[in-house]
């Protein structure tokens, strides 16, 4: 379990136009539990849980606005949200949301990067917990970016994330590896040519699993559909799906989980 140490990813949250149904669908993927908020000012958020009941490890809302994509969105850790907005403009970026209370939980504001890619940032109150490193928890974050370059450098800005960028290999894009001190918090690459130009930057999400494949073919007996099939990556497995809701999720095992 991780606390949110500066600039590192602190949450991770669905915004989907069903919750209820997207609720089940994990909870019968990841074996979460999911409580609902009894407080009228969250929106009947939901908290989910592993079945130990021990930390917080993701969020499932409705969206605020009917046209906003159904997505899941990464959360990196400030200890001012408000601040850092003006970082993301004077970097290039754009506010999308400044910086606004949560309750007591926190503040949380909603950034573009110049490449377009929204992510967040969560500025901890009582809220502070975030369940990492086990099955069926959050487990990497990776940009597909229209500007790799022009990003790395936002982010080295924004962030002060340190860049390691490696070939991948002949016909595949270099990878970058964003770095708080010595670890390795996030990755990113340049979005494949082959994406529709309506497609933007974004963000993706990884989750733990035990066992990629049966993972993936469990999400496909929900009603998933098939992104990326099971394949093999340096250091583990991965595959990538589309919930029923239309929500893009990355699932992941790596030699050390």
């Amino acid at each position: 379990m991780v606390t949110g140490r500066k600039a590192t990813p602190a949450w991770v949250e669905l915004a989907t136009d069903d919750p209820a149904a997207s609720r089940e669908f994990y909870s019968k993927l990841l074996g979460w539990n999911v409580a609902i908020s009894e407080d009228p000012q969250y929106g009947g958020y939901g908290m989910a849980r592993l079945s130990d009941g021990d930390g917080d490890v993701a969020g499932i809302t409705a969206k605020m606005m009917p046209e906003a994509p159904t997505a899941w969105s990464l959360y990196i850790a400030t200890d001012d949200a408000a601040a850092l907005g003006d970082a993301v403009q004077a970097a290039g970026g754009t506010v999308i949301s400044p910086a606004f209370d949560v309750g007591d939980m926190g503040r949380m504001a909603v950034f573009a990067d110049p490449t377009g890619a929204v992510i967040s940032a969560w500025q901890a109150a009582s809220m502070r917990t975030f369940r990492t490193g086990d099955a069926a928890t959050f487990g990497w974050a990776e940009l597909n970016s229209r500007g790799i370059g022009k990003a790395i450098e936002f982010y080295d800005k924004v962030f002060g994330w340190r860049a390691e960028t490696n070939p991948m290999g002949e016909g595949q894009p270099d990878y970058t590896q964003f770095h708080v001190g010595e670890d390795a918090i996030a990755g990113g690459m340049e979005m494949d040519p082959s994406f529709p130009a309506e497609v933007p930057s974004y963000w993706l999400v990884y989750f733990n699993v035990s066992d990629v494949d049966a993972a993936f073919t469990r999400a496909n007996e929900l009603g998933a559909t098939e992104v990326v099939p099971p394949s093999p990556m340096p250091g583990g497995r991965f595959a990538i799906v589309n919930d029923p809701q239309g929500a893009m999720f990355g699932l992941l095992k790596t030699e050390q989980g």
